[in-house]
């Protein structure tokens, strides 16, 4: 059984203050989208937090969020949400318990619609090249 918020206030002593430094990315929508953001000049961080969501009685983390970017100059956190509808559903869920646990965290979801209008906007395919 896991509580919704941990008794002793732990919650302020997170996230976990040990960046990601592997530069692999989960989906090649996520390269893509830092590659963008290298081209404009936006210096950032791949995934590098993990925002605790739910605890364990003894308050143990047992559920998170790692958004996928952190943008240190607007100090902005970016979640790219390109999945297919069926797995959105959850991605919600976790977004709006962090927005419920960290409303002072600045977190700016891409959706899969305005992520392909970029790609558009920048005459881009999915795979990154030229369209």
């Amino acid at each position: 059984m896991t509580s919704s918020t941990p008794s002793d206030g732990s919650r302020r002593r997170h996230p976990s203050v040990v960046p990601n430094t592997l530069q692999t990315f989960a989906h090649p929508s996520e390269q893509l989208f830092a590659t963008l953001l290298t081209i404009y000049g936006h210096p950032w961080v791949y995934e590098p937090y993990e925002f605790p969501l739910a605890w364990s009685e003894r308050g143990v983390p047992t559920s998170g969020f790692r958004p996928d970017f952190y943008l240190s100059e607007q100090h902005l956190f970016i979640e790219l949400t390109v999945l297919e509808q069926r797995l959105v559903t959850k991605k919600n869920r976790k977004v709006r318990r962090f927005r419920d646990l960290y409303p002072e965290v600045p977190l700016l979801v891409v959706y899969r619609r305005d992520y392909h209008e970029l790609l558009r906007q920048h005459d881009l395919r999915a795979d990154g090249r030229a369209a």
